[in-house]
């Protein structure tokens, strides 16, 4: 084997530092680069490694990677019994885990659009689908290598950046989407707000919206041909709800029923939007695979959760985030104090849940919370009763394994494609430390790197 060290220049292209050779690349040349390297054989020599699947962390082992897939972990005192010379990238003083998954983002939006919704319609589709690269771009670069993307209001542009993405012309994590939000008219899945006339609502938005079990297997249909990967129903409406009890139901159990009839038909699952207890035994009794949110479950919708093997996708941080930021930016006080209340609430569900032995998968409610941030998550998770291996395990195998996606990503194992992380110091003691994650490499090819460090 032959050592190769990465000379390092760091430099900003648009915004966002980036490890590049040479000079700044646009996100497409970047990608179409890193696709050629991600072909080198590559060993990862890993002081400490968390391999999403193991109880606790190994030390001194190589990780052989070959054409952007592991094909070895082994102790790195021993001889390797992989043949085949390969550069060796040293990384014995960090800790390695698996490329890191989360379970509920949207990348057509920032936090700061709750302000003025209009800018939804006053986008033009060429800068939706840029904003989509542009989130993207960042979650990979927070060491997020696989999304799953639960609903958008321009699920067309979400198809085409998954695409873009796929063909190596974009830069961005493993997209999973469940295309339109399917929801009821005026519910919290239409983009119908007073800020927005009704003749400017974009055609695109109105692709999921039903008012009857039959129409809502008719619109599970047509997503499902239109390429999502699994569907989305807004069963209950939002907190920041006007002129509504939040969280109030909104789909019936006929409707979901509908739409999981359909979504098992073809092999697919079904996840929730659910925040009142209510909400949530429907779409529980009507079969859904997974609940986001469920801030105001009761006990025995929990015991029901864990009964019919339901995942719950709880971005029980984000309140934090929304509490400081809406008080900046002059949130009227009662959403401010919905804001409190439900996540008090949901952070209670979400003790009783792991406690239960419900399936929790790491989810942040990205774009809610910016995009930057998703690895921010993690302690609370530990502060409300999860362990640190429990909660990596939610981010990697455990999330890998509801997505359907175990045999490629979730965990540092032979078979698997190359993406992961590293970081310095034991994130099982600090799982602060992955909220600026400074090695990220996606299919076998290191892309990005911090300046200082050795490899």
């Amino acid at each position: 084997m032959t050592v190769t060290i990465i000379k390092q220049l760091v430099i900003a292209c648009g915004g966002t530092f980036l490890l590049l050779v040479g000079g700044c690349q646009d996100s497409g040349d970047l990608r179409e680069n890193s696709a050629q390297q991600g072909n080198v054989d590559t060993e990862i020599l890993c002081g400490r490694l968390i391999d999403g699947l193991s109880d606790q962390p190994l030390t001194n082992h190589r990780v052989s990677i070959r054409s952007g897939r592991i094909v070895a972990v082994e102790d790195a005192s021993l001889p390797s019994q992989v043949d085949n010379a390969a550069d060796v990238v040293d990384l014995s003083d960090m800790t390695c885990l698996p490329g890191l998954i989360n379970t509920h983002v949207h990348f057509d939006g920032n936090p700061e659009d709750s302000v003025d919704y209009s800018v939804y319609a006053r986008r033009t589709s060429q800068q939706t689908l840029q904003l989509i690269l542009d989130n993207a771009r960042t979650t990979l670069l927070t060491g997020f290598t696989t999304v799953r993307h639960v609903g958008a209001w321009f699920p067309d542009a979400v198809y085409r950046a998954r695409e873009l993405i796929t063909q190596g012309q974009a830069m961005g994590p493993r997209i999973h989407t469940a295309g339109p939000y399917l929801t009821i008219p005026g519910g919290g899945g239409d983009l119908t707000f007073p800020e927005i006339p009704t003749e400017q609502i974009p055609v695109e938005s109105q692709q999921g919206i039903a008012a009857s079990p039959e129409a809502f297997a008719e619109r599970a249909e047509a997503a499902i041909q239109n390429g999502a990967d699994f569907l989305k129903v807004i069963a209950s409406g939002a907190v920041f709800s006007v002129g509504t009890e939040p969280g109030a139901p909104e789909m019936t159990q006929a409707d979901i029923e509908a739409v999981v009839a359909v979504a098992k038909a073809h092999g697919k699952k079904v996840t929730a939007h659910v925040h009142s207890d209510q909400s949530g035994q429907d779409a529980i009794l009507a079969g859904v695979d997974s609940l986001e949110h469920a801030s105001l479950l009761s006990d025995s919708t929990i015991d029901l959760a864990a009964e019919r093997g339901v995942a719950l996708s709880m971005d029980v941080y984000n309140g934090t985030y929304t509490d400081t930021v809406g008080r900046e930016q002059g949130y009227p006080e009662v959403f401010l104090q919905r804001n409190a209340d439900t996540t008090e609430a949901q952070r209670k569900v979400f003790e009783k849940a792991y406690e239960k032995g419900v399936t929790l998968l790491y989810g942040t409610d990205a774009a809610v919370l910016p995009h930057h941030m998703g690895g921010w998550q993690f302690a609370i998770m530990v502060e409300h009763g999860m362990t640190p291996m429990d909660a990596l395990q939610s981010a990697t195998s455990v999330a890998a394994d509801h997505m359907g996606l175990s045999h490629d990503v979730g965990a540092i194992a032979a078979g698997r494609i190359a993406d992961l992380i590293a970081v310095k110091g034991n994130p099982l003691d600090n799982l602060d430390l992955l909220r600026d994650v400074p090695l990220v490499m996606q299919h076998g090819k290191i892309i990005k790197s911090e300046s200082g460090l050795n490899h």
